[in-house]
């Protein structure tokens, strides 16, 4: 078993600049955010704006801390996301922009490359 401390995760900025994600573990290891199977990380989102795409890239994101933040993605209704609400499963392909209710919000990535990869996250309570 691999302990993954917070001080050992890589940052590094957003794909589109607007922000810094903590990358928590990518595959293959040392993988760039252009170029991997799947990878896990976490997003201090403190402003409003669009979402980086990742064509090819399935996304599911979960607000863990913070405020809300509704989702406009391109052809879906809006979708409001809060530290209660379920996982949203995305197409990285589609435009994205988020607007904030509350302050920061802190978010969870799981991303993976559609053509090799699937993935699944559901929120538990203990």
């Amino acid at each position: 078993m691999n302990i993954l401390r917070a001080v050992d995760y890589r940052r590094m900025p957003w794909k589109n600049g607007g922000g810094e994600t903590a990358e928590i573990v990518a595959f293959p290891p040392g993988s760039s955010v252009a170029q991997f199977d799947w990878r896990l990380s976490m997003a201090t989102v403190a402003t409003a704006g669009p979402f980086s795409r990742f064509h090819g890239v399935d996304r599911t994101l979960t607000v863990i801390d913070g405020g809300a933040m509704t989702l406009h993605i391109e052809g879906q209704p809006a979708c409001r996301l809060d530290r209660y609400a379920s996982p949203l499963f995305f197409s990285g392909d589609l435009a994205t922009e988020a607007s904030l209710e509350g302050g920061t919000v802190i978010d969870f990535n799981v991303m993976t490359q559609r053509a090799t990869h699937t993935h699944a996250v559901r929120r538990m309570s203990i």
